[in-house]
């Protein structure tokens, strides 16, 4: 049926649900999972004269931002473990995660993308 499922993951519990789910189609079809989790590229702040803010540089909020999905792919990649699929994983940079996504997905021939909702209900949805 399928045989590579490409799931993004934020680390909420939205996203470990889309992620159990992920790993239970992927083994029932014998498919690899690829976690994707997407950073906000970084950004250099614009401050008016004589405004002064510490700032971390752009090596720095690199390294701390994959120290960050690291940690969420490895409670992610132990929920698929589970299920007994061979797990790969990939952190992207990226100001549209939908772009990164579909990025990803073409490039690793996904045959299906499984993602949670953002939450989001009524007003704020829009």
């Amino acid at each position: 049926m399928f045989r590579r499922i490409l799931c993004a993951t934020d680390g909420s519990k939205r996203s470990a649900h889309a992620v159990k789910t992920a790993a239970a189609l992927a083994h029932g079809s014998g498919a690899l999972l690829t976690l994707v989790h997407v950073t906000p590229d970084y950004r250099t702040p614009y401050y008016p004269d004589g405004v002064m803010s510490d700032w971390p540089s752009e090596k720095d909020y690199k390294r701390d931002c994959k120290a960050a999905a690291e940690k969420v792919f490895e409670k992610d990649s132990s929920l698929a473990l589970k299920e007994g699929v061979q797990v790969e994983t990939q952190h992207l940079f990226g100001d549209s995660p939908a772009d990164e996504i579909l990025a990803a997905a073409r490039k690793a021939k996904a045959d299906l993308i499984v993602m949670a909702s953002h939450g989001r209900k009524g007003f704020e949805a829009l």
